[in-house]
């Protein structure tokens, strides 16, 4: 059965770009973003895994850690990360897992036949500290991800983790929330103590908590 939300992420022991990785004990008390790529030496990814390293300062930030997998050998990455530095700017910075064998492909699901039984599709995979799996995400291998969204949905899971809000549609860090409907509003009440615009009994806005 295909992995679920609030499962344990697989582990795993493979060789990367940065040595061999045991996936759990690589977490530590971090959260990761583990993406899939269909192919060494093709064009979204080599696009994608230089947006990546841009930005790498941005999900350190947030404890975030980047691991990106594809299906093809050590050798084949290490020879495509001077492409990669070389078009797109920015050398790889975070590791690339080597799975030609490909276990973690079939542990994590991202081998989808109908779409193309020899490749990823571009899976992403968001899991937090306790191992557990908080997002899932799947493209197609001719569309590229948005690297804003992810970094927007690592905002909306740690802040909805530590605070009894969720988050609205095309919520952005700093603006208004809304309160959980599992909260009261005597209990809202303790934890909202500036007060909610109630817009229905089940839409109660709220500034951010920090």
């Amino acid at each position: 059965m295909a992995l679920q939300l609030g499962d344990t992420a697989p582990d795993f022991t493979v060789e990367s770009t940065e040595g061999e990785i045991s996936f759990h004990d690589w977490i530590g008390n971090d959260w990761v973003v583990l993406f899939s790529h269909p192919a060494d030496y093709t064009p979204v990814c080599t696009t994608e895994l230089g947006a990546f390293a841009k930005r790498k300062a941005e999900f350190d930030k947030r404890g975030a850690k980047l691991l990106g997998v594809s299906v093809d050998p050590l050798d084949s990455h290490h020879g495509w990360a001077k492409d990669i530095e070389t078009t797109q700017g920015a050398a790889l910075n975070y590791p690339l897992l080597a799975d030609p064998e490909q276990t973690v492909a079939n542990l994590y699901g991202m081998i989808h036949p109908k779409a193309d039984p020899k490749v990823t599709v571009r899976t992403v995979f968001i899991i937090d500290p306790d191992k557990k799996i908080r997002l899932t995400l799947t493209y197609p291998p001719s569309t590229g991800r948005n690297v804003d969204e992810i970094l927007r949905v690592i905002d909306s899971l740690q802040l909805t983790s530590k605070h009894q809000v969720a988050t609205p549609v095309d919520w952005q860090n700093g603006e208004d929330v809304i309160i959980a409907p599992s909260v009261s509003d005597e209990d809202a009440k303790q934890r909202f103590p500036e007060g909610w615009e109630t817009k229905t009994p089940y839409l109660r806005v709220v500034r951010q908590p920090r």
